[in-house]
């Protein structure tokens, strides 16, 4: 899929899984329509709703990392254009989009993925780094195996009896 085309809930989740050193947990709400996170960000816990295509609240993330953004122009259309370098990215990067929050998303993605990513995986999923595995609900808290046994196993050290 070329970065230039993404929009809606395909740019927010590869938006998070480019920001790999806020983004801990990516996950769908709303029968997939929502991408939703937990990580921090510089300090600021963030659990919920992660929608930077239409909030500039959480496309503040990104425009935090820019090192430098222009805005070129806007044509007779109203599509913007953007060039900008981000903090860790690999390159200075173009972005075009039908506002200036998009053309900058679409620049973010691009200097961390390149011109083209996968599809949306839409399942739950850990990031580390710039990878992210599928992750199951028996994963997100504890196993089966780790339940505590009130009887004890060979090498458990238990506390004295009362």
């Amino acid at each position: 899929m070329n970065v230039a085309d993404l929009t809606g809930v395909a740019l927010d989740y590869w938006v998070a899984r480019s920001l790999h050193d806020f983004v801990r947990e990516i996950y769908f709400t709303d029968s997939g329509e929502t991408v939703s996170i937990r990580g921090n960000d510089r300090g600021r816990p963030w659990d919920g709703r992660f929608t930077p295509s239409t909030s500039w609240e959480a496309a503040a993330a990104v425009l935090e990392r820019a090192q430098r953004l222009e805005v070129r122009e806007r044509t007779y259309r109203g599509a913007a254009h953007c060039i900008a370098e981000f903090e860790g990215g690999r390159r200075t990067v173009e972005g075009r989009g039908n506002s200036l929050r998009v053309a900058l998303l679409r620049a973010f993605v691009e200097s961390r993925f390149g011109d083209s990513v996968d599809d949306v995986l839409q399942q739950a999923q850990a990031v580390t780094g710039e990878r992210a595995q599928p992750i199951g609900e028996e994963s997100v808290g504890s196993s089966f195996e780790d339940m505590p046994n009130p009887d004890g196993q060979i090498g458990d050290i238990q506390s004295e009896p009362r």
